[in-house]
């Protein structure tokens, strides 16, 4: 293949702050000489050199992905195409599974109420730990047992709502759920409770979900480690010395920690596949719109989503199932077509086109790049081609995301910052900062650039099904000793962490990470794809398969709830 553009992404080296540093740093950001450290941040961070570019293209405001005509209403995957039994059985260790929770209710081995209560033990005794888990961060023990008892009632009356139907559920503090708080992960939002559910939230919950509680997320979704000041930080239950990833951080300790087979998450640039990748689960960000955002804080509308994470790809597809499709009362989520889990199952790879851009693919920790080039050998013995593809305008797309997700977060916690601007971790104060440094040119310039990527990756995916990178270039980073409790800041590790994952933001195209091995330290390597609108379903099928040749570890800290 010609060479035709140039792989312009680079590692980076950046000073390491925290402690005294990192309050003294936030402090001049946001005082009287912010304006003489701020042009220095825009430089670094490519914002100036982005101001440069000529971008000629009309800007696209949200990514949509048209299809002719608006659904008229609400609708889900069909209950006939629903998973009826896992795709696959893991090898290795076995996480317990949605239809191993419905078997032992349904042959009588246990209640929802028995399960609800270890649950409940569990998650009080994970947050006692030290250090502790702090996967979930609100739980109503009340709650929890009137809606098992519910459950328990139905099953034993031959009457469940779904297979779903008393299996716990968890989900990040960034969607509404009663009767709990939305705080973002703040200290100050949230100081009532929502007054009703979020769309996927209802939907769980009419599937007959056991909705136990709130998880933990990196506060306002403005970084990737899942630091948390305020609520704690959560641990990586592979090993409580490492981050989970974040933004919803909570979500995925939870399910590696055993205490949910499945958990909502939220991502705007990468905060579900982050996660997913550094805790070994699964996570799906959908395409735009694809999953109602209704009842989601509203913080970065345009490249917002929401979606599952679940120890089995099964699980992961069921709980895609009941959430995705349209919702009349987000207008974002009409211009679909019907959601489908179509030959998700299906136990080979002929027929698919994988694309590789092997500069990227590459651009990571050793250990990260050859356990994915390994898992890219497994497919090829399925079936599937290795295509090499090329995509240009890489940093274009990692600073316009930049300016996007910030600016609208900006924006977001306009109307609280004057009076609550100090209570936000350090970390926050500095994104803020450096956000609102942006101008409406930046923004605009950004939403011109997204155009052009959308583009380029529209042309990329009409040779290939789908594009292969590792989710993220390095495994889960060790929590520093002067991180906490007040937050750090190491921006050469950020990148490192988000290098794969912005382009499915900004672009809004479906991507996926699913587990594909271990470091020598134990620790999970996960890989994304990116694929075409609306096609979840070959997103899912890539996913099984490289469940069905993947040796599952045990995580360090592990709970036995079913």
């Amino acid at each position: 293949m010609e060479k035709k553009s140039v792989y312009d992404l680079k590692s980076v080296k950046l000073p390491y702050l925290s402690g005294g540093l990192l309050k003294l740093f936030a402090s001049l950001v946001e005082g009287p000489l912010g304006g003489l450290l701020i042009p220095s941040l825009l430089e670094s961070a490519g914002i100036a050199w982005m101001r440069k570019q000529v971008i000629d293209e009309a800007p696209t405001h949200h990514p949509i992905y048209h299809t002719g005509e608006l659904a008229t209403k609400d609708a889900a995957v069909p209950e006939k195409e629903l998973p009826r039994a896992a795709a696959v059985e893991s090898r290795g260790f076995h996480f317990a599974t949605i239809f191993d929770y419905a078997k032992a209710y349904r042959d009588g081995k246990t209640t929802p109420e028995e399960v609800a209560a270890k649950l409940l033990d569990a998650i009080e005794a994970s947050n006692k730990a030290t250090p502790p888990l702090r996967a979930v961060i609100f739980c109503d023990r009340e709650d929890v047992m009137r809606q098992a008892r519910e459950a328990t009632q139905r099953i034993k009356s031959g009457k469940p709502l779904s297979i779903f139907d008393g299996v716990p559920v968890a989900v990040k503090d960034e969607l509404d759920m009663t009767p709990y708080p939305t705080k973002v992960g703040t200290s100050f939002l949230g100081q009532s409770p929502a007054a009703e559910d979020a769309t996927v939230v209802a939907r769980m919950r009419a599937a007959g979900a056991l909705m136990i509680g709130k998880t933990n997320m990196h506060e306002i979704g403005i970084n990737v480690t899942g630091l948390n000041p305020h609520h704690g930080t959560a641990r990586n239950p592979y090993n409580i010395n490492h981050y989970t990833g974040g933004s919803s951080s909570g979500s995925a300790a939870a399910v590696a920690a055993g205490l949910v087979p499945v958990a909502i998450g939220a991502d705007g640039g990468g905060s579900i596949r982050i996660p997913a990748a550094f805790c070994g689960v699964f996570g799906i960000k959908s395409t735009f719109g694809r999953v109602s955002e209704l009842g989601a804080a509203p913080l970065c509308w345009s490249v917002a989503h929401v979606g599952p994470l679940a120890a089995t790809a099964t699980d992961m597809a069921l709980a895609y199932g009941v959430i995705a499709g349209p919702d009349l009362r987000d207008p974002n989520s009409l211009h679909q077509p019907m959601p489908t889990l179509k030959g998700w199952d299906k136990l080979d790879l002929r027929g698919i086109k994988l694309g590789i851009y092997r500069e990227w693919f590459m651009h990571a920790d050793m250990e990260v790049a050859s356990t994915c080039a390994a898992m890219l050998e497994k497919f090829k013995e399925m079936g599937a081609e290795l295509v090499e593809i090329e995509i240009p305008d890489l940093e274009l797309n990692r600073i316009a995301h930049t300016i996007t997700i910030v600016s609208e977060m900006v924006q977001a916690m306009s109307y609280t910052y004057p009076e609550h601007h100090r209570e936000h971790g350090l970390d926050v104060r500095i994104n803020l900062a450096l956000g609102r440094a942006f101008n409406a040119g930046d923004y605009l310039l950004a939403q011109r650039a997204r155009t052009r990527i959308i583009r380029n990756f529209m042309n990329a995916l009409k040779d290939v099904d789908m594009i292969l990178t590792p989710t993220t270039a390095i495994a889960s980073p060790e929590i520093k000793p002067g991180a906490l409790p007040d937050g750090d800041s190491d921006l050469s590790v950020t990148v490192e962490i988000m290098r794969f994952v912005t382009a499915g933001n900004l672009t809004g195209l479906p991507a996926i990470s699913f587990p594909v091995g271990y470091t020598t330290k134990g620790l999970p390597i996960g890989m994304q794809a990116i694929g075409r609108p609306w096609q979840e379903n070959s997103l899912l099928r890539l996913a099984v398969n490289a469940e069905q040749v993947l040796e599952r570890k045990e995580p360090q800290v592990h709970y036995k709830v079913l």
